[in-house]
């Protein structure tokens, strides 16, 4: 249990369910507050508590609806600096924005830098994130940026399964390490999905680099959008021979019509976490199980309050 003189815990509207979550874990009940739009939609809050000293650790992921979420995050560090508190963390279990992290073509923004300056600009001391879509953003960060990963939580559901005959599946060539990482724990082979993405949210799926005949296979990625792509791979991996074909994916983006595609899917299972609240109309989907990070993303709290190491959670 963690002392809610050393910590306090303000949540958003963005994820109630995961905030009580680490309120549970640490024993640390959330700052009662007013968070609520004006008829304008605008954001109106207020600390109906003494905050005065404190390190506060907000938790509101950058999810769908993505601008409003940021803007009430924003907002809630603003109300909490002018608090006189010690120092504001925002827990952002899914980092909006992300995905633009470069110029990849002529005169587009870089987004993910944006969000950073904004966060930084808004009194935010520390950055406490899960699984960033791309490392570099921790770089565009001037204040200590926290990246835990969520492979522990989903390795352990994968190994308590005992799937025979493993074959640990990356999407693409950028989500290798990850694969591979994912592989070696679970003493798996691996493969990797060759495909091209002629266009933003769309992607062809072109070859398979490695073998998953009779195999089991388990594809391992960070985001998972409108399902599209990965219910492509998981029909290539199953044309190959494959025995049968799991998803795993921290954050559940689910933006349509990815319940169509998980549905109408050769997939056996698509496993997410809680970074992102799953929307009522997926709950009665059968094929997706959630995973909870609360446990995770509060004992990485406990730790940076107490001063003990945060980095034996980086696996």
């Amino acid at each position: 249990m963690l002392s809610a003189n050393r910590a306090r815990l303000f949540s958003g509207t963005a994820n109630r369910s995961l905030a009580e979550g680490i309120s549970n874990y640490l024993g640390v009940p959330l700052v009662n507050a007013d968070v609520r739009p004006f008829r304008d939609g605008e954001l109106f809050v207020q600390i109906n508590e003494n905050v005065r000293g404190a390190n506060v650790f907000v938790i509101q992921p950058a999810c769908p609806p993505v601008n409003d979420n940021l803007m009430e995050l924003l907002i809630m560090i603003d109300a909490l600096k002018r608090a006189s508190v010690n120092g504001v963390t925002a827990v952002m279990p899914y980092y909006g924005y992300a995905r633009q992290d470069r110029k990849v073509q002529p005169r587009v923004p870089i987004t993910a830098k944006l969000v950073a300056d904004l966060l930084t600009t808004s009194g935010a001391a520390r950055i406490l994130t899960v699984d960033l879509h791309v490392g570099q953003i921790q770089g565009f960060f001037n204040i200590p940026v926290d990246n835990l990963f969520a492979t522990p939580v989903i390795y352990e559901y994968i190994k308590h399964k005992k799937l025979k005959d493993l074959v640990i599946v990356s999407p693409d060539a950028g989500g290798v390490e990850r694969a591979r990482a994912f592989a070696s724990r679970l003493n798996a082979s691996l493969a990797i999905m060759d495909k091209r993405r002629p266009e933003p949210g769309v992607a062809k799926v072109m070859n398979i680099i490695g073998e998953v005949k009779d195999k089991t296979a388990v594809i391992v990625d960070d985001i998972i959008d409108s399902a599209g792509t990965m219910s492509e791979a998981a029909r290539c991996i199953m044309d190959e021979g494959a025995l049968a074909v799991y998803a795993c994916g921290t954050h559940a983006v689910f933006s349509h019509p990815a319940i169509e595609n998980i549905e109408n899917s050769t997939f056996t299972e698509v496993v997410v976490t809680d970074t992102i609240p799953l929307r009522e109309e997926y709950k009665g989907c059968a094929k997706i199980k959630v995973l909870s990070v609360a446990e995770l993303l509060g004992e990485a709290i406990r730790r940076i309050c107490e001063g003990s190491s945060v980095s034996s959670l980086f696996i």
